[in-house]
């Protein structure tokens, strides 16, 4: 019995240990994509406002999408290109009253590119967590078609509303 014991309270020791070294693990989009580990410290591919939610919009990729888009090899992107599309609401700068800065996090979208495994959605997943606390956006995988009927205006684009920014 006091074997059974140790057992069953190693299993509990070595569960809570495995809950806390999780710790703030951001769940994945009910699709299955995960958050892009490391996406905060990827380059910047281009920026954009959008005035009807007043977010700016900061669009940043992984080594593959930003060799892509410096390259200018974007139509179509290549497969394994990551782009992130980070939102916060705007804010009146309190030193400077002409300037719009970042204010809330709103949240950041993602859109992964493998033409075989999202060929349903013109070769891209889609992603997005919502806040500071990243909470993945939609209540199951159709979530996507909501994300694909935007989307369909730059069906053209490989789907992307992103153009790169260009650098000189």
């Amino acid at each position: 019995m006091i074997g059974l014991q140790r057992i069953t309270a190693l299993m509990v020791l070595g569960t809570a240990i495995h809950v806390m070294a999780a710790g703030g693990a951001v769940p994945a989009a009910p699709n299955g994509i995960e958050l892009p580990k490391g996406y905060k410290d990827w380059r910047v591919i281009g920026s954009s406002y959008r005035s009807d939610k007043k977010q700016l919009r900061v669009i940043v990729g992984n080594d593959t999408a930003v060799q892509a888009a410096r390259a200018g090899n974007t139509h179509p992107w290549p497969d394994g290109a990551i782009l992130a599309k980070l939102a916060w609401k705007e804010k009146v700068d309190e030193h400077w009253p002409t300037a719009l800065v970042p204010g809330d996090f709103a949240q950041a979208e993602f859109m992964v590119k493998d033409a075989k495994k999202y060929a349903a959605t013109g070769g891209w997943g889609y992603a997005r967590w919502v806040g500071m606390d990243q909470k993945p956006y939609g209540k199951d995988a159709n979530f996507v078609q909501e994300c694909l009927a935007c989307h369909t205006a730059v069906k053209n684009n490989d789907w992307m509303f992103t153009h790169p920014a260009p650098f000189p």
